[in-house]
């Protein structure tokens, strides 16, 4: 049993006893305890007291007694659960909890006896051969997310989306989501598959390492290559991942233009959509691709999810911040961005103490060096013509329609209109629909603008 299998088995069961997934904190408790950790190394990770994480401790091995029907403590919780584990690789059985339909599958599982368990889940060990998170991140904290996970989880589970895209800014949350719907589900996967294209290689490349991680050899042209994984793709329910897919575009165009060097990725993306098979890829993106857009989603089988910011202050709680009830005013401020949040409040403990009725009181928008970092990436690395629009678009306060921004920019209407929709799939700009259309910035990346590009 590995961590994430842990957490996913524990959450299962506090989910069908009291209707309600684990919160950060519990998860934490469960994935300390599995690694031996104390309370206290779980508090100052949490940012909590020591007490409460025993108090959060206590209820949790209340509850998995009660649903296990065994006398589960912080000193016996790893040894009890293994020893079931090894107890239902013997016996050659799922273990159940409580009667439900909650199943948590072992590797060892072999094909059980009844035609309902067969029709229901997939050879366990099968499934669980095949995947590779070595690259996937860990997740501790999981925010005010439940509607895009329900989502995801509708699309996948529910839906033969094959090609999905979750959008974004950085820091925005996008990889935690995806991280969080497989450790709830990853049971249901025969290949799970998570790759980074931070440092992007070639589609030759990339798919020699996903025919190797299943455990087959790799044919000698890129056609084989392809007739190969989706041979996979269509014999076995795969899920496969791939972060930062933004690399593959090329800098200082418009937003979607692959990299020469990364054109045939386009073609694996097209395949995906257009050949019928039981698997999902998840692409994980600052803009969007072009295969990702269509005039009729019935007709093609892929969805966009585009996350925003937060608007629950529970993402301040157990930070040291104080003043909650100052809190929201800080989430408006920085627009609910996970990140920036984060670094803001970094900040407003160091400089003032934690106290956010302080830091607000200097009334200006503080632009930490994190966010600087960031917008200054974002910012070099659009085309000039967006560069442009940002600039006419950053001198105004308030939304400007597309006939006056046009009206103080010396873009031919091609230009201008193509610099528009790159910077909304870059979600840089806002559209705003009332009785006429206006545009606008967020206002964080306005005053990072005003302060910083302006030569």
């Amino acid at each position: 049993m590995n961590v994430n299998e842990v957490v996913t088995f524990v959450d299962k069961i506090v989910f069908e006893k009291t209707g309600k997934h684990l919160d950060d904190v519990q998860a934490a408790v469960v994935q300390g305890t599995w690694e031996r950790r104390t309370y206290d190394d779980i508090a100052q990770e949490c940012n909590v007291t020591k007490n409460h994480v025993g108090d959060i401790g206590a209820e949790l091995w209340q509850l998995l007694s009660q649903a296990l029907n065994e006398d589960i403590k912080k000193t016996n919780f790893r040894s009890t659960l293994e020893r079931i584990y090894i107890k239902s690789s013997e016996n050659s059985n799922i273990y159940n909890i409580n009667g439900t339909n909650n199943y948590f599958y072992y590797p060892q599982t072999l094909n059980h006896s009844h035609q309902k368990t067969q029709e229901t889940n997939i050879n366990t060990q099968s499934k669980l051969s095949h995947h590779d998170l070595t690259l996937a991140p860990q997740i501790i904290k999981f925010h005010n997310r439940e509607t895009e996970l329900q989502t995801l989880n509708y699309w996948i589970l529910n839906q033969t989306t094959n090609l999905i895209s979750i959008l974004g800014l950085s820091g925005i949350g996008k990889t935690t989501l995806v991280k969080r719907f497989i450790d709830l589900h990853q049971q249901k996967f025969e290949v799970i598959i998570w790759r980074s294209l931070k440092f992007p290689k070639s589609l030759n490349l990339l798919i020699n390492d996903l025919l190797n991680t299943c455990q087959q050899q790799p044919k000698a042209t890129i056609n084989d290559k392809l007739k190969q994984l989706f041979d996979i793709l269509t014999n076995k329910k795969c899920l496969i991942i791939l972060d930062d897919v933004q690399n593959i575009f090329t800098p200082h165009q418009f937003a979607g233009k692959y990299q020469p060097e990364y054109q045939d990725y386009q073609t694996l993306f097209k395949m995906i959509t257009e050949t019928q098979h039981q698997s999902h890829v998840i692409l994980i993106s600052q803009e969007q691709c072009p295969e990702m857009e269509s005039l009729d989603e019935e007709l093609y089988p892929i969805k966009s999810l585009e996350l925003s910011g937060l608007e629950n202050i529970d993402i301040l709680k157990n930070t040291g911040l104080k003043d909650e009830d100052t809190w929201l005013n800080l989430m408006i401020l920085y627009t609910g961005h996970p990140l920036f949040i984060k670094t803001i409040a970094i900040s407003i403990k160091k400089i003032f103490n934690g106290k956010v009725s302080e830091f607000l009181a200097e009334n200006e928008l503080i632009i930490t060096q994190e966010m600087q970092s960031l917008f200054s990436q974002i910012f070099h690395k659009i085309s000039p013509i967006e560069q442009q629009i940002i600039l006419a678009l950053s001198k105004y306060n308030q939304p400007i329609s597309r006939e006056d921004l046009k009206s103080r920019l010396e873009l031919s209407s091609t230009n201008f209109i193509n610099g528009l929709e790159s910077l909304q799939k870059r979600y840089l700009i806002h559209k705003i629909e009332n009785d006429n259309i206006l545009f606008d910035l967020s206002p964080l990346f306005r005053e990072y603008v005003r302060n910083f590009c302006q030569d």
